[in-house]
Order: C-alpha cells, then sequence, then structure tokens
C-alpha cells in the first residue's frame, strides 16, 4: 500500500511580514506622539534663546585653546538641552495647579492629563541626571561638573520664585545667562571678562522680555497671590523697566564688541539685534498687549540666532 505524506502547509511568509510591519507600525505610532507631548511640554522649540549664546561661549573658549573638537561641541549642546528640559519641566509640575486655574495655559500637557505628574518629575529627574553626567564627559578639566549643581540650583528654583520674589524675571534670566560662560569654562577651564559680559548681555534681554510674556497674567497672578513686576507695579511701569533692561543689554552689545576687537561682522549681527529688542517694545503697547506673542517667541527666537550666528561666524574667520 502506497505511503502518502502530507502535503505541508506553505508558510504564509507575506503574512508573517506583514504582521510584524504591522506590529512594529504600532509601536512607533505610540511612541512618536509620547515624545511629542514631552517636547510640546518643556516647549523644546524655545530653546532657541539659549542655545546661540551656549555656542558663542563655546567658541569663545575654542579661540582661546585653538583646539576645536565635534565631540566637545556635542557635548555642550546635550547639556543645554538637558538643562532646558529638566528647568522647563520642573517648572510646569509645580505649577500644574496654577496652569489648571488660568485659562491661558489650561490646555498645557500636565493639567490636560496628556502627562500624569509623576511622569513630569520623572522626566526632570532624568534630565538633570544625564546634564550632570554629560558635564563630566566634557572635558579634561572637572569645573564644570563641579558647578553643574549650582546651575541645577538655579534653573529649577525660577519656578519657585514667583511665591515669594517679583524679581523671578531676573532669575530666569540668570538661569539662561548661564548658558555662554558656562560654556566657556566648559571647553577653557576658567573664567574670563567677555563671556562674563555676553552672559549679563543675556541676562537682561531675558529678564526684560520675560516682564513683557508677563503682562499675560498680570490679572490671574494677582488673584492667585503670586508675585511678579507687572502684578506689583502695573502695566506702563513694568514696560518702563523691561526698556530699561533692553538698554542695558544694548549698551554691553556695545561694551563687548569694543573689548573683544570683534569686526564688522559682529556689529552688523549686534545692530540687528538692538534694533529687534526696540522693534518689540514698539509692537507692544500699554493699550494693546495683542502682540505679545510676536515679541515674545518670533522677535527674541529671530534676534537671538541673528546675533549667535554672527558673533561665531565673526569669531570664526578672524
Amino acid at each position: 500500500m502506497p505511503h502518502f505524506r502530507p502535503k505541508k502547509k506553505k508558510c504564509d511568509c507575506t503574512m508573517d511580514y506583514t504582521t510584524i510591519n504591522s506590529s512594529k507600525l504600532i509601536i512607533v505610532n505610540k511612541i512618536i506622539p509620547k515624545f511629542k507631548n514631552y517636547l510640546s511640554l518643556v516647549k523644546f522649540a524655545h530653546t532657541i534663546f539659549a542655545m546661540p549664546f551656549a555656542l558663542v561661549g563655546f567658541f569663545m573658549g575654542v579661540e582661546v585653546l585653538n583646539h576645536f573638537r565635534w565631540e566637545t561641541l556635542l557635548m555642550v549642546i546635550l547639556c543645554m538641552v538637558f538643562a532646558r528640559n529638566s528647568a522647563m519641566g520642573f517648572n510646569r509640575f509645580v505649577d500644574r495647579k496654577f496652569d489648571a486655574a488660568n485659562q491661558r495655559t489650561a490646555n498645557r500637557e500636565i493639567p490636560a492629563g496628556i502627562i500624569k505628574p509623576y511622569r513630569a518629575l520623572a522626566f526632570v529627574i532624568l534630565n538633570s541626571v544625564l546634564f550632570i553626567i554629560t558635564t563630566y564627559f566634557l572635558n579634561d578639566n572637572k569645573l564644570a561638573f563641579y558647578l553643574s549643581p549650582v546651575a541645577l540650583i538655579v534653573i529649577l528654583g525660577y519656578s519657585l520664585c514667583k511665591r515669594f520674589t517679583s524679581f523671578s524675571h531676573l532669575v530666569l534670566g540668570l538661569g539662561l545667562a548661564l548658558a555662554p560662560i558656562g560654556a566657556y569654562i566648559a571647553i577653557s577651564g576658567e573664567f574670563a571678562v567677555l563671556p562674563l559680559l555676553l552672559s549679563f548681555m543675556v541676562l537682561f534681554w531675558v529678564s526684560g522680555f520675560d516682564i513683557i510674556y508677563a503682562l499675560q497674567d498680570i490679572d490671574f497672578d494677582k488673584s492667585q497671590q503670586l508675585k511678579s513686576i507687572p502684578a506689583s507695579i502695573g502695566i506702563k511701569k513694568s514696560l518702563g523697566f523691561s526698556s530699561i533692561l533692553h538698554l542695558l543689554s544694548f549698551l554691553l552689545i556695545i561694551v563687548i564688541g569694543f573689548i573683544g576687537n570683534w569686526h564688522i561682522i559682529y556689529w552688523i549681527g549686534g545692530g540687528i539685534f538692538s534694533f529687534l529688542l526696540l522693534y518689540q517694545h514698539l509692537i507692544v503697547k500699554t493699550n494693546n498687549l495683542n502682540r505679545i506673542n510676536l515679541a515674545f517667541f518670533t522677535t527674541n527666537g529671530i534676534a537671538s540666532v541673528i546675533y549667535g550666528a554672527f558673533c561665531i561666524i565673526d569669531l570664526l574667520i578672524t
């Protein structure tokens, strides 16, 4: 009797590949939105305010040492990203109840339930640890590593300042002002006058535009007993105070240009930056605050990129 072997079923490899690809697609579709949520949580696009100045500090250090390393540049960029993620994530975490009560901020990720508070806190801790670790590998000198906890105290402490001082804007300015001097120290291992002056310029610039931004919440801050310069002295005087801070920034741009013996490229960049400082005060009026967002993000974002780019080009070609 002949022996008949049962026919083997053909493997439907197409189905297997389809299943695998579908699984990968599902995973990717889950990860990407969550990643975007965290980028939105920390307003990652606003990194543009401080990053150009960190890069200027880096190239100032490179000019002193006459030694450029791509890996060090990458570490400086990562330090900036981790530090800012920590600061913004902590701000959103500690202010979540105020954000929920404020109509302007109620749709932010934590009050809207998109990101759980404990996840936001874990995000802050992770980025803080990564920041400290990255400073350790920045260079052979460990000065930036030793100072990294101090930097974290400043940038995280800003988020608590509105509870007890109206000068929280200056603390925010100080946090961003650490970018150029911090990058310079990371490369050179020492302090210097020029990057320190640049840090003061950033301090006055950021503090000035943050006062303008805070005008949006003047009534809310008063109702919640939160402190800010607008809530303390009103719109007109706040705009005046902001103008003084930006005038100090303008004067420091001039001082930096002369002390550093910069060339025409620097002065062009400084001139454009100064004009944009003036422009935001021209478009924000005491009786019309509708263009605050234009002044805050667009104008200042463009200003920082232009000034930083022209400074770096001047350093590289001379």
